[in-house]
């Protein structure tokens, strides 16, 4: 080959792998890709961590809501049931109000009629107005049994 075309060839790059300039060149860039490849490995493995991790997170956080979601429900249905049960006593409340007002009437009658004095018990400012508590007036005992249910009823 004459020395034109063998410049020529060197200056191509075609003879890179003979020549002992350019392997070094190729060494580094051997390494370099070498090292992008890692890095690209590295990055794929950290993506699909977050996307695993997300995942799990997501997965958690609609537990959680599930649970949170029955609590409020089972908290709404308890609500309902103590609210049934105050209107309940509300109604009864007012039932032996007006009872009371009726059996002071029939003492009023009977002291009139009789003669007789008899000792006309008020009726306490919380049993005509029950939402202001609490009533020092009013020592009854709260009886807890199922016939206490039956008593308040005609």
């Amino acid at each position: 080959m004459s020395p034109a075309i063998q410049r020529q060839a060197a200056s191509s790059g075609s003879g890179s792998d003979t020549d002992p300039r350019y392997a070094n060149v190729d060494e580094r860039k051997r390494k370099r890709m070498i090292s992008n490849r890692e890095s690209a490995r590295r990055s794929r493995m950290r993506k699909q961590k977050q996307v695993e991790d997300l995942v799990k997170e997501t997965t958690q956080l609609q537990k959680e809501n599930a649970q949170l979601g029955q609590q409020i429900e089972v908290s709404g249905l308890r609500f309902r049931e103590i609210d049934s049960a105050n209107n309940i006593m509300r109604a009864q409340a007012m039932e032996l109000t007006d009872r009371l007002r009726s059996l002071n009437s029939v003492l009023e009658v009977v002291e009139a009629v009789s003669g007789f004095a008899v000792d006309i018990p008020e009726i306490p400012d919380c049993m005509l107005e029950p939402w202001k508590l609490p009533c020092p007036t009013m020592q009854l005992p709260i009886i807890a049994s199922a016939a206490a249910g039956d008593a308040l009823k005609y």
